[in-house]
């Protein structure tokens, strides 16, 4: 069973260029699909899902595009925290405060405080993120506080140390890479490619990748 699955979300934009609609329809859609995505995880029982939304590099994009990301995202994160409250999921964000909108910061925190003791599925939301980063300031971090930088002490100071190791990393859109996303997490995950764009993806493709993973053999270089 997949304790923690990770999922890349790409191709909001290339699925709205091909269906005639702007590139920010294509996020709205996105979002739509991280509730379905989320409630069929949920309905799964499995303890933690990830989902790589927004990364460091992605500032770069036209700043019409990121204006409207970062807007979806300080409308939206308090009702989404709040119904997955009533459905006793937690909400848990990892990434650096960095350029990102002191307000929407401050709404992430009470997103969190409205789900932290929620028992039943964690999912994670990767935004302003980028694994080397991360590792890079568990390594600061490390060496300050413990003295010295050691497998060890990197793991209990990455973003959020509770959330476990990546058992699984699904990427949506055709693309085979990772693209950082949780590198240190990302160590003896297994992969799997889905040539749809995510804002294809529906609850039944949870099943889908639930039944590849019970198909593979893990064996941690053993």
């Amino acid at each position: 069973m997949i304790n923690h699955l990770g999922i890349i979300a790409d191709g909001n934009r290339r699925w709205a260029k091909e269906n005639g609609l702007p590139k920010i329809e294509g996020h709205k859609r996105g979002l739509k699909t991280i509730e379905t995505l989320v409630a069929a995880a949920a309905k799964a029982n499995i303890p933690f899902l990830t989902f790589y939304v927004f990364s460091t590099e992605n500032w770069g994009r036209e700043e019409a595009e990121v204006s409207y990301i970062m807007k979806l995202a300080e409308t939206k994160i308090m009702k989404m925290a709040k119904k997955m409250a009533e459905n006793n999921v937690r909400l848990l964000i990892l990434g650096t405060r960095g350029k990102v909108n002191p307000t929407l910061t401050s709404l992430g925190e009470k997103a969190e405080k409205i789900t932290e003791k929620c028992t039943g599925t964690t999912v994670c939301f990767c935004f302003n993120y980028g694994g080397e980063q991360e590792i890079a300031d568990a390594a600061n971090i490390a060496l300050e506080a413990d003295g010295e930088i050691t497998p060890e002490t990197i793991r209990k100071h990455l973003y959020h140390p509770e959330v476990p190791d990546l058992d699984m990393i699904v990427r949506t859109s055709g693309e085979e890479r990772i693209s950082g996303f949780m590198l240190w997490r990302a160590a003896y995950a297994e992969l799997m490619f889905i040539k749809k764009y995510f804002p294809e993806m529906t609850g039944d493709d949870i099943k889908i990748i639930l039944n590849e993973y019970e198909k593979r053999n893990r064996r941690f270089g053993k």
